[in-house]
């Protein structure tokens, strides 16, 4: 079983509009509302593919039982702590026009301290019915940068593979306590080696260092360019085909997800990195975020090419 971490759940509304306007009143086309945050479209995304999978973090309030609803009627089970307050909503504007996409965060609710004492006691006996803890997002208010290195430890500790997805200074501290993956984006590598990193040879040895420091799987996404994965057998990229890409917000999500699943089935890193990169691409090719069509993974799966660097 993968157990999923989102520590700052939110309802995901998607507008699509024509020729968006700043400061103008804009009708909106259509609209789609869906259980949100980095963990759940990890969630969604691993049941699809056919892993079962337990959602864990806050939810609060009215669209904290609209989010636990609508994970588990698409076949996630669910074990929340619940807050005072209400769960945050995110919005994505997608303009058909422009073809751009443009996203409003809200911060989300403040957890108690009290709160976070309970989440610890069941984190720790959520671990005992897990394999891999996929760990993703930003945390709410309230919560400091120690909670994901926490986390880490007692993951660790129980003998779980664990994969923690988030940034800046959570993704600083949280490095330190060596999960078995992170997922940073170049500028990412960046802030985490100190390193001004110009070109292409500059952030394979960024990799390569921050790999060598302790972590079992460092990938870097490079966008239209695939991503690059750093392990003890050497460095890859997957390059993946031209798509014809509908909603690209949670591909990365999706990416995590197919990695998460490699750990629990023991693929190698190569096929890990196939697998991954398809579900990320085919997540691209649909509107709804954390998402895939299972033939449009399969589609691209034989597509992928991977390249042994070093």
């Amino acid at each position: 079983m993968i157990l999923t971490v989102t520590l700052n759940a939110a309802i995901d509304k998607r507008y699509v509009v024509e020729n968006y306007q700043v400061g103008e009143v804009n009708r909106v086309k259509e609209c789609a509302y869906v259980a949100g945050g980095k963990g759940l479209n990890v969630s969604k995304t691993a049941t699809i593919a056919g892993a079962e999978v337990l959602a864990t973090g806050f939810v609060g309030g009215h669209a904290g039982a609209y989010i636990t609803e609508a994970v588990e009627a698409q076949g996630v089970a669910t074990d929340f702590i619940q807050v005072k307050g209400e769960s945050r909503s995110c919005i994505n504007i997608y303009d058909t026009v422009n073809k751009t996409q443009t996203e409003f965060l809200e911060p989300g609710v403040v957890v108690s301290e009290e709160e976070q004492r309970a989440f610890y006691l069941k984190f720790d006996q959520l671990l005992t019915k897990c394999d891999v803890v996929a760990m993703s997002g930003s945390v709410p208010k309230g919560i400091g940068t120690d909670m994901y290195p926490k986390l880490v430890e007692m993951a660790k500790a129980a003998g779980k593979k664990v994969i923690v997805d988030t940034s800046g200074a959570l993704l600083e501290e949280v490095v330190k306590a060596k999960p078995n993956m992170i997922k940073p984006n170049i500028d990412e590598i960046r802030l985490l080696t100190g390193k001004q990193i110009l070109d292409r040879e500059e952030l394979i040895e960024a990799g390569i260092e921050l790999q060598r420091s302790g972590i079992e799987r460092v990938v870097i996404s490079l966008g239209a360019d695939g991503s690059l994965m750093f392990v003890d057998e050497g460095v890859y990229q997957a390059i993946v085909p031209k798509i014809d890409a509908v909603n690209t917000v949670g591909c990365g999500d999706c990416m995590t997800a197919g990695f998460a699943i490699s750990f629990e089935r023991g693929m190698t890193p190569e096929e890990a990195l196939r697998f991954a990169s398809a579900t990320s691409a085919a997540s691209a090719m649909r509107e709804e975020t954390g998402y895939f069509e299972t033939e449009d993974m399969k589609a691209l799966f034989d597509k992928i090419e991977i390249k042994k660097l070093r």
